[in-house]
């Protein structure tokens, strides 16, 4: 039986919701269908945004054989026996128009091979994927394509396009009553995750439950909906766009002393069950973002993580949720971080010389008469355990790496050794 989120597919571009960014009066892919201009595109966003259906209403505006694939079930071979089959029958085509649904399925080579589908200007490619084309897509295709990125839905755009399904699924039925409860799609809207194929699924499971066959009516209340619903699922593909996006998300929201952002972000990847992630985050964070600024942070995280990583799941919620709103709280400062990447920085890119004799190892017999270690100074010999002398290399003597953070911590050391350096 077709699911009715296939019933009712938007057959033109007005009737579609979300993607304001590129679909809508004045927006790029009207102006491309106005001008029957299609170029090779790469469709990329979360599932349910509507990425099938945009090439379904493109196919229908040129005058192009439409041929749609799935990369999951077919191959190279395959696609060209497909691409051959229908250049038998273009006499009344302007090429091919090859809808390819989850390119990311075909590796590298498979990939290149259809780079000779596609240049000849015979076949225009629309391929689709939930993953970043950018990490799954080969750079030769990526550079004959126009890239869209399809946005998960907002809330008003899937109260749109239920308002629109039920007024639909009116025609489609004929029961004497149809009655759809305002919560019951409100519900549904908050529930699917920005998924409008979701929306559907949900709103199907709950007409059909709210059949009435005696009466020959239908009720859908909220009830129906919560009752029929499983737990709302998030978007989260480990080591794909999702992950990393919310593990961004995550960090950037630590390093900017969001505690309640960092507090949502951590929600996500605690029920995404990604607690490696999670801890090798936050033990990043306390050095490269706290850092100097609250040197025991490193340690305070440290023991959090630890207890996360015996506790597991669902108590490791607690130890990784004290160590996030710590870190948000804490000073900021990033000298280290800085420090390090500037030394490693001037180590590949230009001549730091050789370490100063002094400072080289003299624990072995004949190392005096090489010069090493003679003028070597001890600084416990000296008052306050200090003495100048030379360091870094002749190349580099005056090169400064470590800046002190504008901080308490970092402050009180940098005055303490400008008074015993001065004196």
């Amino acid at each position: 039986m077709q699911p009715l989120a296939d019933k009712l597919r938007p057959k033109d571009i007005d009737d579609m919701v979300g993607q304001h960014h590129i679909i809508g009066k004045g927006k790029i892919i009207n102006k491309l269908l106005a001008n029957n201009t299609i170029p090779n595109m790469i469709l990329y966003g979360p599932p349910g945004t509507g990425k099938t259906t945009l090439a379904n209403i493109i196919a229908k505006y040129t005058n192009k054989k439409y041929v749609k694939l799935n990369a999951v079930n077919c191959g190279v071979k395959e696609i060209k026996d497909v691409i051959d089959l229908n250049k038998q029958d273009l006499f009344s085509y302007n090429g091919i128009l090859l809808m390819l649904d989850e390119i990311q399925a075909l590796n590298r080579k498979q990939q290149q091979s259809l780079l000779e589908v596609i240049e000849d200007g015979s076949v225009t490619l629309i391929a689709s994927t939930a993953d970043n084309p950018y990490f799954v897509v080969y750079k030769a295709i990526l550079s004959r394509s126009t890239i869209f990125e399809f946005k998960t839905i907002e809330k008003t755009d899937i109260m749109e396009g239920l308002h629109k399904a039920v007024e639909k699924i009116k025609n489609l039925y004929t029961y004497e009553k149809i009655e759809i409860e305002e919560k019951a799609l409100e519900y549904i809207a908050d529930t699917c995750n920005g998924d409008m194929r979701s929306a559907l699924n949900k709103l199907e499971l709950a007409f059909n439950v709210g059949i009435d066959i005696m009466n020959n009516c239908v009720k859908v209340t909220v009830d129906d909906v919560i009752n029929c619903s499983s737990i709302k699922m998030l978007n989260y593909d480990k080591g794909g766009d999702d992950g990393y996006s919310i593990l961004s998300a995550f960090h950037k929201s630590l390093r900017g002393s969001d505690a309640d952002a960092a507090i949502h972000y951590l929600a996500r990847l605690v029920k995404a069950g990604d607690l490696q992630s999670i801890t090798r985050r936050l033990l990043c964070v306390a050095s490269e973002d706290v850092g100097l600024a609250v040197p025991q942070a490193i340690t305070i995280t440290e023991a959090c993580v630890s207890a996360a990583l015996q506790l597991g799941f669902p108590e490791a919620r607690i130890p990784l949720a004290q160590a996030t709103i710590y870190l948000a709280q804490c000073p900021k400062s990033n000298s280290a971080v800085s420090a390090i990447d500037m030394a490693l920085y001037d180590l590949d890119n230009i001549e730091t010389g050789d370490i100063p004799l002094h400072l080289k190892d003299a624990h072995y017999a004949s190392a005096k008469q090489l010069g090493r270690g003679v003028e070597y100074k001890y600084p416990h010999s000296f008052e306050n355990h200090y003495v100048e002398q030379q360091y870094l290399p002749d190349a580099i003597k005056d090169k400064k790496y470590y800046i002190h953070g504008k901080n308490k911590n970092e402050t009180a050391f940098e005055n303490y050794w400008k008074v015993i350096k001065n004196k």
